[in-house]
């Protein structure tokens, strides 16, 4: 396999329509074009490589048989998509996927009409599929048309409560609805729970897999040639475990498993369930993340997310480290307190690598729990391990523990348990944009009564905040960090924990004062050198609290500066907020301050690299710089800075 792949029947194809009048033969050879094109693709870009691998035959076959984009095919999560957009108008722009001002890594409306609905969090496609089919039904109109809605969902994704609240509303409704069950026995960390052992007893019922006893559970919709041997297959195995019972419980027919690396097996069902399904339908599908290309397949995570590579040895190419990752600051420290307090676990929604649990998990197996693709759970389930007299570390992407912030609230907060909220990925995240930018936990979490807010300005800070939520058992307490590598301070042998509600002072200075909460203060501190030579020295603080609030440091910073400053990387409504709402009620406003607040704009900011997305959000250290300036009323000095 070489870089520049020979593709010269996919070179023919533009758009699905021109699917249409291949052979079976043809897709298979079209696969096969289309599998070297998208390691190809992301060897440029790095990416998500072995989903989208797992499924190529499946996006072939769905395009050649549905009439997209009149159909809409809706990828759960949307890791799996970039073999889709190759085919979907997009090829000569794929080697810019997750790129600034290039393709996202996840199907997005605003890119294609061939994207029906956007994802990037898992569990979502039925109940979108769902809601094409009923709009379809009751005469919507857009300008693609409405046709049949397919929801292509993994078996990981089905660990997630709101993929069976769509199929039991489905089955309901009783609407024409296709749901794929790509089942590839590997989530990015392996499925668990209960949906995983029941798909597992599928696997060895090998006879399943002939197109005859695969449509066992919904014989009438195969050509009559076919429905004979059908029946004569679902008669034989009455009484044993029977893969379809769970999903025709919910409403659905069931058809599978069967290969989808087969497009004899493939094609024919697709055809089948086109020509002749009335009501909702579910086609479980196997694969193999990163089927095809020997690197993903012999990796441990399949090929889930790589840094560019060399195609030919599946080589990354990542930057040699200069520091630690916060991540992995965050999993050291908590296994070292692990092995001093039996009281302390962890709880990861299936992220235990992306979290750092991995090394926690190995260390203490009993006392770390990944509960799947469910934050809603995991949170509850946090809150009754501290009810129960247990230290839960709650580990989450800032932007995943969204998904449960119902029960951070209900069942968290209002009780006042001491759940510790480990939050990475916070701020923004780079090449995954939007959907991933930790951007809101500052201001979702600092609003309820009782929280307490941390952010961790450097890889020490993190530790010592560490040891501060474990040493916390007088209510709920979150701490916040941000993807990547910390700045190489020098790191305290153990954490100690910080007194609750109060910042530390960076340095001393006059007129004007910035606070910072979390790793901004990098780049104010940069902002404070270039300030220095035009004759300004800002006083720096470091808030480490958001809620409570250091009052004494922020009203003595008010009252002996002519400004106040402060910067965060969360969305308004947040730490700034709350400083402005204590000045405001001290009367500090009344005796003439100029404040102001550095945050992420109203605006959500596409992919690009961090750097890049801050310089959209303004807040690095030249905009600081800027911000001090124009506060002060300081007319520019010099040429303005890029």
């Amino acid at each position: 396999m070489t870089d520049t792949p020979k593709t010269p029947l996919l070179d023919r194809i533009s758009r699905p329509a021109d699917m249409k009048s291949l052979s079976d033969r043809e897709l298979t050879q079209l696969a096969g074009e289309l599998r070297a094109e998208t390691v190809s693709a992301v060897s440029v870009t790095g990416g998500h490589l072995g989903a989208g691998l797992g499924v190529v035959e499946l996006t072939v076959a769905l395009h050649a048989v549905f009439d997209t984009p009149r159909d809409k095919i809706i990828w759960d999560v949307g890791h799996q998509c970039y073999p889709h957009k190759i085919l979907t108008e997009r090829r000569d722009r794929i080697r810019t996927l997750r790129m600034e001002n290039g393709l996202s890594g996840f199907t997005k409306r605003s890119e294609s009409p061939y994207d029906p609905f956007g994802a990037a969090h898992s569990s979502t496609s039925i109940s979108a599929a769902l809601g094409f089919a009923v709009a379809r039904d009751l005469g919507g109109v857009i300008p693609e048309g409405l046709g049949d809605a397919i929801a292509v969902i993994g078996d990981g994704s089905m660990s997630a409560g709101m993929a069976y609240e769509a199929m039991n509303n489905a089955g309901h409704l009783k609407k024409r609805l296709i749901v794929i069950l790509n089942d590839n026995e590997m989530s990015i960390a392996p499925p668990v729970g209960a949906m995983s052992a029941y798909l597992s007893r599928l696997y060895a019922e090998e006879p399943f897999q002939e197109l005859k006893s695969a449509a066992k559970g919904a014989v009438s919709l195969l050509p009559y040639p076919f429905r004979e041997g059908a029946k004569r297959a679902k008669d034989m195995i009455k009484g044993m475990t029977v893969g379809g019972t769970l999903f025709e419980q919910l409403g659905f027919s069931y058809l599978g498993p069967i290969d989808g690396h087969d497009m004899d097996q493939l094609l024919p069902v697709l055809r089948t369930v086109k020509a002749r399904a009335t009501g909702p339908i579910l086609i479980h599908v196997l694969t193999k993340k990163g089927k095809g290309y020997g690197p993903a397949e012999a990796a441990r995570d399949k090929g889930h997310a790589t840094a560019k590579f060399n195609v030919v040895t599946g080589e990354q190419k990542k930057a040699p480290s200069n520091a630690p990752s916060y991540t992995n600051v965050y999993s050291d420290s908590l296994v070292q307190l692990a092995a001093e307090d039996d009281k302390i676990c962890a709880i990861t929604a299936a992220m235990p690598d992306g979290t750092g649990l991995n090394l926690f998990m190995e260390r203490y197996p009993s006392r770390c729990f990944d509960v799947g693709i469910a934050e809603q759970h995991g949170v509850t389930f946090s809150a009754a391990l501290a009810a129960g007299g247990m230290k839960p570390f709650c580990t989450m992407y800032s932007t995943f523990l969204q998904r449960g912030y119902d029960q951070v609230v209900h069942d968290v907060a209002i009780q006042r348990l001491p759940v510790r909220f480990a939050i990475d990925r916070a701020g923004l995240v780079g090449a995954d944009g939007a959907t991933h930018a930790g951007s809101f936990d500052i201001a979702f979490l600092a609003n309820l009564p009782g929280f307490v807010v941390m952010a961790a300005a450097d890889e020490a800070e993190l530790k010592h905040m560490v040891a501060t939520a474990a040493a916390y058992n007088d209510g709920p307490i979150a701490f916040r960090f941000p993807r990547g590598e910390g700045r190489g301070v020098d790191m305290p042998e153990r954490g100690t924990p910080l007194e609750i509600g109060k910042g530390r002072m960076i340095r001393e200075g006059n007129r004007v004062a910035i606070v910072s909460f979390g790793t901004r203060l990098e780049e104010v501190e940069k902002a404070a050198e270039a300030l220095a030579a035009k004759g300004i020295t800002p006083t720096i603080a470091d808030a480490r609290f958001a809620k409570p609030l250091d009052r004494d440091m922020i009203l003595m910073l008010a009252r002996d500066h002519e400004a106040l400053i402060t910067v965060e990387e969360g969305a308004i409504g947040g730490f700034g907020s709350h400083v402005a709402q204590l000045l405001a009620e001290e009367g500090i406003f009344d005796t003439g301050l100029k404040f102001r607040s550095m945050v992420l704009p109203d605006i959500f900011i596409d992919q690009a690299s961090p750097e890049g997305m801050y310089a959209v959000a303004a807040m690095n250290a030249e905009h600081i710089e800027a911000k001090v300036l124009s506060t002060l009323g300081i007319a520019k000095i010099g040429a303005q800075r890029a």
